[in-house]
C-alpha cells in the first residue's frame, strides 16, 4: 500500500510547516483505511516526537475514526 506513502510525501511537501501527525491525518482523512494499514503507516511515517507514547492506540483509534469518515469536519 504505497499510495499512503505517496500522499503523505505530497502533502508534506505542500505544507513543510506541518507536524508529521498533521501530515498523515491529512493523508489518510476519509479514505477507508484498515486498522491494520493505519497503524503500520503511522508507525512509519510519524516521527516519534510529535506524539505521547502513552497516547498512540486513542490516537490510531481517532485515526480510523477519521478514515472512515465518521468524525466531523
Amino acid at each position: 500500500m504505497r499510495s499512503i506513502e505517496r500522499r503523505y510525501k505530497n502533502i508534506e511537501k505542500k505544507n513543510p510547516l506541518w507536524s508529521s501527525y498533521i501530515c498523515f491525518s491529512n493523508t489518510i482523512k476519509k479514505q477507508k483505511f484498515s486498522k491494520q494499514i493505519i497503524s503500520k503507516w503511522f508507525t512509519k511515517l510519524v516521527d516519534k516526537d510529535d506524539y505521547d507514547r502513552e497516547c498512540k492506540l486513542p490516537l490510531l483509534r481517532y485515526l480510523q475514526e477519521l478514515s472512515n469518515g465518521t468524525e466531523e469536519s
